[in-house]
């Protein structure tokens, strides 16, 4: 089976794009050509997939990098088995292509949701553009196959669709959470609590507990991390790809994760929750459903209140202090992440599913 995967949104080295269900479909033995922006993005492709460049889509350019993956479709639409779409956006590259293999959109999130978050969008235009999206996902359902990244989606749509959760790789062994550096991992934007960690670290710089901070951050973000670097206050390391970033968490006391009470985050479970468990580290995080469900079954972490640093950095020197349960929470965590949430127990059904949509016979 030829699979073209298409994002112009994602970085091209998206863990769940790339590092799960791309390394998936390779791993079976399928090829795959990935179109996304590598060369906005400062990024190579892998050499186990055919990539190809697209331009990126980022605030209010996106025009471009449509149109460019739309005439890619056309071009490739007749060489592949099946198309994955991994942004909203490129259901307009695809409407209307005649002769058209099968195609899949992966939904990653609450699309009429995420667009109060979005800076760049004016406040008039966010209703029609909630209503707009309303109507591209019912077409989507109507006309596409659909993966959803969480069950929560479901209620969305009419019919019932394939959940692919946000899972991770799980290591087979991990070492013992320490105690004089906490790590965050994933996208910083002051509603993912970026502002929150500035002033955690302050709190704890007096401890001598380190904050370290993997990951992209948006424009309006970054002039405040550049300051408290330059400060001295934390370490940032800008975007990594996913299996380095992983390697990060290795050791540190905890992991933090302090979005705010927004719509989209009310009921999906950030994905950074299950990675601090995979590698055997205590969760802090604010009480977003999901996160609270998770921490809580399996008694893995700390729940603390919104945009409260102090309760933060109470937490973090709280279970510095104790290592018997800084350790007994994080084995509980990596025990239940290798049970329920490792990738590998997710990626057959999706491949068969993918197989299954483009025809393949087994």
């Amino acid at each position: 089976m030829h699979v073209l995967v298409m994002t112009v949104v994602h970085n091209p080295e998206d863990a769940r794009i790339l590092h799960r269900q791309i390394r998936a479909l390779v791993d079976a033995g399928h090829e795959v050509t990935y179109a996304a922006s590598f060369t906005a993005h400062g990024v190579v492709p892998r050499p186990w997939v055919n990539g190809v460049d697209l331009p990126r889509a980022a605030q209010r350019k996106r025009v471009a990098a449509v149109w460019a993956a739309r005439k890619l479709f056309k071009r490739m639409r007749r060489k592949v088995d099946l198309v994955v779409v991994h942004d909203p956006e490129l259901l307009f590259a695809i409407w209307g292509v005649r002769n058209r293999p099968p195609v899949v959109w992966d939904v990653h999130e609450d699309t009429p949701a995420t667009l109060s978050l979005k800076p760049w969008l004016p406040s008039p235009l966010r209703p029609p553009m909630r209503f707009l999206a309303r109507m591209l996902e019912s077409m989507a359902e109507r006309h596409l196959h659909l993966l959803l990244a969480e069950t929560a989606y479901a209620g969305r749509f009419k019919h019932a669709h394939l959940i692919v959760p946000n899972e991770t790789w799980v290591p087979d062994s991990v070492t013992p959470p320490g105690d004089d550096r906490v790590v965050y991992l994933g996208w910083l934007s002051r509603a993912r609590g970026v502002m929150d960690a500035v002033e955690v670290a302050r709190l704890l710089q007096p401890y001598r507990v380190a904050v370290e901070l993997i990951g992209y951050a948006d424009p309006q973000s970054r002039p405040v991390l550049n300051q408290a670097v330059t400060e001295g206050l934390l370490e940032w390391r800008d975007f990594m790809p996913n299996d380095e970033a992983l390697k990060r968490l290795d050791g540190a006391l905890a992991g933090l994760s302090l979005l705010h009470d927004e719509p989209n985050y009310r009921h999906s479970m950030p994905t950074k929750i299950v990675e601090y468990m995979a590698h055997g580290i205590p969760v802090i995080t604010t009480p977003s459903p999901r996160a609270v469900e998770l921490v809580e079954r399996y008694d893995s972490g700390v729940v603390v209140p919104w945009e409260d640093p102090k309760a933060v950095a109470q937490a973090v020197l709280t279970l510095r202090d104790d290592v018997r349960e800084r350790r007994a929470q994080g084995a509980r965590g990596y025990a239940a992440a290798r049970a329920n949430h490792h990738w590998p127990n997710s990626a057959k059904r999706f491949v068969a599913q993918l197989e299954s949509w483009a025809g393949v016979k087994n």
